[in-house]
């Protein structure tokens, strides 16, 4: 029986982030929302309680009844979920004297806790809450503190296997977080840390073998790590009974049509490559509003697909890309889903295929540690994102045949020359960015080249890193590797004269421009 960690969503922004935490650490979790614990599963060996934008003394704050989880499994509360348990065991949580955001050491802790064990003397640690715990409940006890932080972490009463933290270990700036989150869930709870990309490979496909049969699957490929990982995951499974089709809707990237295909092909994938750009343009022609270009190109593809998939008669199956964060449910201060799950629902009911979704329980990390164990071309593999409408919401205004030309010369030299600068520590600048493209802006600009004046159009670039890009800071490339790309697109790109760097992080800006 697959072992789990279940973690109890109460709304954080770093809910996720614990779960791709645990699953750095081979084991397998589940993130499910704070009422919904799953007690008739014995394939559960420890609960972790995430943090939440509510006070534990808000007459609306998320709560829960763990009195059938409380001494029969191991629990971690992280921050709220600390503030939770210490309230509601007796103990005493207020508004802090001056709220604690960002980095704090613990200056003093038990050293042997099964909890702390291995943690470096002055650890850091990041805090984020504007409640503290004033008193733990009778029997339990502090297990570390900060200069201003009396009751950081505790434990439960006796031998209980009950422990709180007021800050997250999950996030980069705790140095030991995942060394805390180690001692919980493999010393703790006692995983027994199998949970690997190969052990999901063959299970996955064995399942998808067992659930598919002989039937004819579809797929929809746009050339990013998710769809493509799910296309080779599935081509293991059921082989030539997969049918893989990949819509060109003129907005792609440079000879991105051609060079995917290819590459699908020498994956031994059948794919179907559609060429529908002029559709599309006629459809786009005059249309500046960003939702508006939106809407046309979702529906246009639908149209196209759903075209394409019709002729294929004996088709029983839709397999989409699906990955685990499309189908967590994150509530917000309500308590309502705030986040539906975005690549469902598309394709007409008429069609009557039934979904598979092979990465349904995966993070892109895990997506790409898969593809790598299937042997998948590394440049498939480290792809940044792309939005589905592609160069439509990089071209801010209308669309037309050559702004798509200009944009596309200009992000080829861009994404080029990321991929081909090498750093100090041997990686690339493409691998050290979370994503990247240009912009194509609705101006134009005074410039000379040749002794002659020009007025032509400006183009910004935008690199930024990031995690699972629910946040974002602007990448700070080398200023020798800017100079070149920007002189390298004002001389080879016909209409651009001058190249700007966006160094806006989001929030309060967006990754893309539109």
């Amino acid at each position: 029986m697959q072992q789990k960690i279940i973690i109890l969503d109460f709304g954080s922004q770093t809910t996720q982030l614990i779960g791709r935490r645990v699953r750095e650490l081979d084991t397998f979790c589940e993130i499910l929302p704070y009422n919904k614990f799953p007690h008739d599963d014995d394939s559960v060996i420890g609960v972790i309680l995430s943090g939440s934008p509510y006070s534990v003394y808000d007459p609306e704050a998320f709560r829960v009844d763990l009195s059938k989880i409380r001494g029969r499994l191991p629990i971690l509360g992280i921050c709220y979920g600390a503030q939770y348990m210490a309230q509601t065991y007796g103990g005493k949580v207020e508004p802090a004297p001056s709220r604690e955001y960002g980095r704090a050491n613990l200056t003093t802790f038990e050293r042997e806790n099964p909890l702390l064990r291995g943690l470096q003397e002055n650890s850091q640690v990041w805090m984020s809450h504007g409640d503290t715990i004033m008193a733990i409940p009778e029997g339990f006890r502090c297990i570390a503190s900060t200069d201003k932080v009396r009751f950081a972490a505790y434990q439960g009463q006796g031998d209980e296997r009950l422990w709180g933290v007021q800050f997250h270990p999950e996030v980069f700036h705790s140095t030991d977080g995942t060394q805390l989150l180690r001692n919980f869930v493999v010393d703790i709870c006692g995983s027994h840390q199998d949970w690997s990309p190969a052990s999901f490979v063959e299970s996955t496909v064995a399942e998808l073998r067992a659930q598919l049969g002989n039937d004819r699957v579809i797929l929809g490929l746009s050339g990013g790590v998710d769809s493509s990982v799910a296309a080779v995951l599935l081509n293991k499974a059921i082989g030539d009974k997969l049918t893989c089709i990949f819509v060109d809707h003129g907005m792609l990237r440079k000879n991105e049509f051609r060079d995917v295909l290819h590459d699908y092909e020498c994956l031994g994938l059948n794919v179907i490559g559609v060429d529908a750009s002029a559709k599309f343009f006629a459809e786009l022609a005059g249309v500046d509003e960003p939702e508006r270009k939106r809407k046309i190109i979702g529906k246009g593809f639908i149209d196209v697909f759903e075209a394409e998939a019709r002729k294929i008669t004996d088709a029983r199956w839709l397999a989409q890309g699906t990955i685990y964060p499309d189908r967590i449910e994150s509530l917000n201060i309500t308590g309502k889903v705030i986040k539906s799950h975005h690549n469902v629902g598309g394709l007409p009911k008429e069609m009557n295929l039934s979904l598979c979704e092979p990465l349904k329980w995966l993070f892109k990390d895990e997506v790409r540690r898969v593809g790598r164990e299937m042997g998948m071309p590394e440049h498939l593999i480290t792809r940044h994102p792309f939005p589905g409408p592609g160069l439509a919401v990089r071209i801010l205004g209308d669309i037309t045949p050559e702004k798509v030309r200009i944009l596309q010369d200009a992000d080829d030299i861009f994404i080029r020359g990321l991929r081909e600068w090498t750093c100090e520590d041997g990686e690339t600048l493409y691998n050290k960015v979370w994503q990247a493209g240009v912009v194509l802006l609705p101006v134009k600009s005074v410039g000379v080249m040749g002794d002659e004046r020009t007025y032509e159009r400006a183009v910004a670039l935008r690199a930024v890193t990031s995690t699972d890009a629910m946040t974002a800071d602007w990448a700070h490339l080398p200023y020798e590797f800017m100079a070149k790309v920007s002189n390298d697109i004002i001389n080879h790109v016909r209409g651009v004269n001058r190249v700007c760097y966006d160094i806006s992080s989001k929030p309060p800006s967006t990754i893309e421009w539109e």
